[in-house]
């Protein structure tokens, strides 16, 4: 059933006339006429007794008129939101992010956001990069932060990756190393300290792009997590090497050192989404607020005095 029928139809009964109706609905008296002799051709029966002054519901008409709202109203809320979503007004937004993106970087982004579009709920859901884009991949996130791997390329045939910044790693030190005040250092020089990391094999780890050819580090304690790791580095037990994304989490009693350009390894940090669907306008909106989280986040900063601040030397 044509829903122009209806409004007429709806239009008409509130009003009691045909002649307001048309005022109202813009049409010709007798163009609301031939629509609602249509709608009667299609229901087989009158909805309207003529009158000398108006119109009058027929019994079928009464019968008709809640329906009719019903359908009309909810083809109006059906279009308000959609144009919401389109706004971002309204909806959700699925976020996966590494654990040290979600130490500064995915929180900023999704602060900022927030305060932009306070009507869409968030979800924050923190994983490793393999978990995070099978999360992507099933349908159960909308956008996932993740990170290049010395284990292997990131997949750009299934997904598509939006560069946001270019992460260095940097050494954790206690403050009362021996090489606590050298700003920059060579692995070779931690060859007779024990490393904490997350597995004891150190090409699970990712010491694995920063190892000199032969050089084997004594891991001692493994830890997944990072605030035990950096835990373990304060209280001396050993060395670690920290994403400077996580350089916001340093317990005092730390110093973060550079490695030489010879041993210094670069991971990219990706927003990932999934290519040949239609990109929601909230995931669309939120790439923008990574994208200026990045540009201000400490691995951006690090050669200024915000970055001194969190103690990374600036590059010499």
């Amino acid at each position: 059933m044509d829903t122009q029928l209806l409004e007429v139809f709806r239009t008409v009964a509130h009003l009691g006339s045909i002649t307001a109706a048309a005022r109202r609905l813009g049409f010709t008296q007798s163009a609301v006429s031939r629509q609602i002799a249509v709608l009667e051709t299609e229901l087989g029966g009158p909805v309207f007794d003529r009158l000398p002054r108006g119109v009058a519901l027929t019994e079928e008409g009464r019968a008709l008129l809640p329906y009719a709202s019903q359908m009309l109203d909810g083809l109006d809320g059906a279009r308000r939101a959609v144009a919401d979503v389109r706004a971002v007004g309204t909806g959700r937004l699925r976020v996966g992010a590494f654990p040290t993106a979600v130490a500064a970087l995915v929180p900023a982004a999704l602060a900022s956001f927030r305060q932009a579009y306070p009507q869409v709920h968030l979800n924050l859901v923190e994983g490793l990069t393999p978990r995070l884009l099978e999360r992507l991949a099933a349908g159960d996130a909308d956008v996932a932060v993740v990170s290049s791997s010395p284990a292997g390329p990131l997949d750009r045939a299934r997904f598509d990756l939006h560069h946001l910044l270019d992460e260095r790693m940097l050494i954790a030190v206690p403050r009362g190393h021996r090489l606590a005040r050298r700003r920059t250092v060579r692995m070779a020089d931690l060859a007779e300290d024990a490393f904490i990391a997350g597995s004891a094999t150190a090409e699970e780890t990712l010491l694995r792009a920063s190892l000199p050819t032969g050089f084997r580090p004594r891991i001692e304690i493994t830890a997944a997590d990072w605030t035990g790791k950096l835990g373990c580095v304060a209280a001396g037990l050993g060395v670690a090497l920290l994403p400077a994304l996580a350089a916001s989490r340093v317990p005092p009693g730390i110093a973060l050192l550079r490695l030489h350009r010879d041993d210094e390894s670069i991971r990219q940090v990706y927003a990932a989404t999934l290519p040949g669907r239609t990109r929601p306008p909230a995931v669309t909106r939120f790439l923008g607020h990574l994208r200026a989280a990045a540009t201000t986040s400490v691995v951006a900063r690090d050669t200024t005095d915000a970055g001194r601040d969190r103690g990374i030397p600036p590059v010499r």
